[in-house]
């Protein structure tokens, strides 16, 4: 188990690195598929309850590629997993800032302003999701997760949407 960790750290470190030597507008082939490896190591690590260790590893790629929306995403999606519901928000309205329509941030930002309370705003950012480059963008990274939008979206509009705790 300790030789996971140590290899999913390293593949991290890996990537880090690969990225910071790539100056250029366009990142080379392998250091995209070195940060790919890193993100694939840090779910994998999350997937064997090793939540903590996964966020550590995205955490330290983004303090190399802070503009990655990808990274952030994945950084949103994760912490919605361990419920910090706030920082799940935060990271994805980071990640939207770089890609408006990115289907799995949007999905990340709806779940989150639910789960706080903020049921317009996740409203918004559902439906947001249910639209052209934004329902591709999520058929293409996580189709699985649509049903899922369905549901919530239609209890939100059941709800009626407000800020307002629904009644017990």
């Amino acid at each position: 188990m300790q030789a996971s960790n140590l290899r999913s750290q390293a593949m991290a470190a890996q990537a880090v690195h690969a990225a910071e030597f790539d100056e250029g507008a366009e990142r080379s082939a392998q250091a995209l598929r070195l940060l790919t490896q890193a993100r694939n190591a840090a779910f994998a690590e999350a997937a064997q309850g090793r939540v903590g260790l996964g966020l550590s590893m995205l955490s330290q790629a983004l303090e190399h590629e802070p503009l990655s929306h990808d990274l952030l995403s994945d950084m949103a999606a994760l912490l919605l997993s361990a419920g910090e519901l706030a920082h799940a928000a935060t990271h994805a309205y980071r990640a939207l800032e770089l890609t408006p329509e990115h289907g799995p941030s949007l999905y990340t930002l709806g779940f989150a302003m639910s789960g706080l309370g903020e049921y317009a705003a996740a409203k918004e950012a559902l439906q947001s999701l249910m639209q052209g480059p934004a329902l591709a963008s999520l058929m293409h990274e996580a189709p699985d997760l649509l049903p899922l939008v369905q549901i919530e979206l239609q209890r939100l509009q059941d709800m009626g949407c407000s800020d307002e705790a629904p009644a017990a």
